[in-house]
């Protein structure tokens, strides 16, 4: 395994913010990726590399970790021989999320180049799940993709699979899918668990959890896109995701929805689709519209599966962030069970809505930095506290993640970087390279409220 040590400087906060620290300085992209990046244990974080030696995600070359305490970086997986192309790539390894249960980290594998000549390069519809040890070695593959049989393979698929998220209790990963078969069909959400009807040569049965309609074919109240999703609670029994519906008037809406799937529900139940039938979810998945107006970002479950956030427009047409009931809807008639405003931010909220595991506060991309929400309901609901430094002349703050103990956040600014011979390096497409940044979360009481906020 190659290791690189770098010791990384310590950016002081200005008056009222938390310290940021930058922890890697390696000329390459460290792409944290709104995912899980936090080992168990909070000593790692996991990421890859796309866009630092090619065009593209197919061009991401290795999965890493680094140390956050000394700032070491090491290489967990890295597949040879690679292609290198802005269209023919191979294999593409993206999206690195920790196993919360085991030392284990799952992502976004690309076909060998060995199997290009017959399925292809990377690409959306051809791509699955793959698992290594953190601390490296063989990888192995969860699911399995199939464009060969008719009909498909029981508990396979006929396309790609992306964004690889297990749920906190490590039973369930839920994913985004796009077919590789039936092209008018757009991206939905799914879920795979290990199962002993697993295909041959994988060990995880694959099914989709929403249904969706041909792209401009849907009749009123179908859906032709899912996405944007994550769970809901500690075992996966709801995922929250985003959905283009059709409206009784021919328009579509971008709205909030959640698929709930019972805790003992029988996977293996689902259709895995033939040449001329998409798809379809294990028997008892049930889809529910929460909203009916524009909803956008990665929708976000807290950990106790009570709230959902995402971002919506406010009365001025500015993107905020919104809380409401995991079992609440806008046209529900009591207003506990509605959506609530939780930001008023004059510039918006832009991106990077995660929960703190406690429940009481999100932190969200803003200003060009990370901000600490109180979502704690009662006199202290939408105070905010900067975790970084903000404003103008900054790198964009970005993809925050926080650690398992709610300590710590992690997430990315693009910094000017120096190679070994001490020359400005800049990533593929010319841009400084993707760096990770870490801020502690000051909460000396434990409660998951910044202490300025109290």
């Amino acid at each position: 395994m190659r290791i690189a040590f770098v010791f990384a400087p310590l950016l002081l906060a200005a008056a009222g913010f938390s310290a940021e620290r930058q922890i890697t300085s390696t000329p390459l992209n460290h792409t944290l990726d709104n995912n899980d990046n936090f080992s168990r244990e909070d000593r790692y974080l996991c990421y890859d590399t796309r866009e630092t030696r090619g065009a593209g995600n197919g061009c991401s070359t290795s999965i890493m970790k680094v140390e956050i305490a000394t700032g070491k970086e090491s290489i967990v997986y890295e597949p040879k021989p690679i292609i290198l192309g802005p269209v023919d790539a191979a294999p593409g390894v993206i999206a690195a999320s920790y196993n919360p249960v085991a030392d284990e980290i799952i992502f976004i594998h690309g076909p060998l180049v060995s199997e290009t000549k017959q399925i292809g390069f990377y690409g959306k519809t051809n791509r699955r799940g793959a698992v290594v040890a953190a601390s490296g070695g063989p990888v192995r593959f969860l699911d399995l993709r199939d464009v060969a049989n008719e009909p498909t393979t029981p508990g396979a698929h006929r396309g790609g699979t992306h964004r690889h998220e297990y749920s906190p209790d490590g039973k369930r990963i839920g994913f985004t899918y796009d077919d590789h078969l039936l092209t008018d069909y757009g991206r939905t959400v799914g879920m795979m668990t290990a199962s002993p009807k697993a295909p041959k040569g994988v060990t995880h049965w694959t099914a989709i959890l929403v249904p969706i309609a041909p792209m401009d074919k849907a009749k009123p109240g179908e859906l032709e896109f899912a996405g944007f999703d994550s769970w809901v609670g500690e075992k996966g029994l709801m995922r929250a995701f985003i959905g283009k519906v059709k409206e009784s008037d021919g328009s579509y809406t971008n709205s909030l929805f959640v698929v709930d799937i019972a805790e003992d529900i029988d996977i293996t139940t689902s259709f895995s689709g033939s040449r001329t039938r998409y798809l379809a979810p294990p028997k008892g998945v049930r889809v529910r519209r929460l909203t009916h107006t524009w909803a956008s970002g990665i929708a976000r479950g807290s950990r106790d599966g009570k709230r959902i956030a995402y971002f919506a427009k406010d009365a001025s047409g500015v993107s905020q962030v919104f809380l409401i009931d995991s079992y609440g809807s806008d046209e529900n008639p009591n207003a506990a069970m509605r959506p609530l405003q939780a930001t008023f931010f004059k510039s918006g909220a832009k991106s990077g809505l995660r929960w703190h595991p406690s429940g009481n506060t999100v932190s969200v991309a803003t200003d060009r930095g990370i901000a600490a929400v109180c979502v704690e309901p009662g006199p202290r609901f939408g105070k905010v506290h900067f975790l970084t430094r903000h404003g103008e002349n900054l790198p964009e703050a970005e993809a925050p993640v926080w650690s398992n103990n709610g300590k710590l956040i992690a997430f990315n600014r693009r910094m000017p970087t120096k190679n070994a011979q001490g020359m400005v390096a800049r990533d593929f497409s010319g841009r400084d390279f993707l760096q990770i940044f870490v801020a502690d979360f000051p909460d000396a009481n434990n409660n998951g409220i910044a202490d300025p906020i109290e």
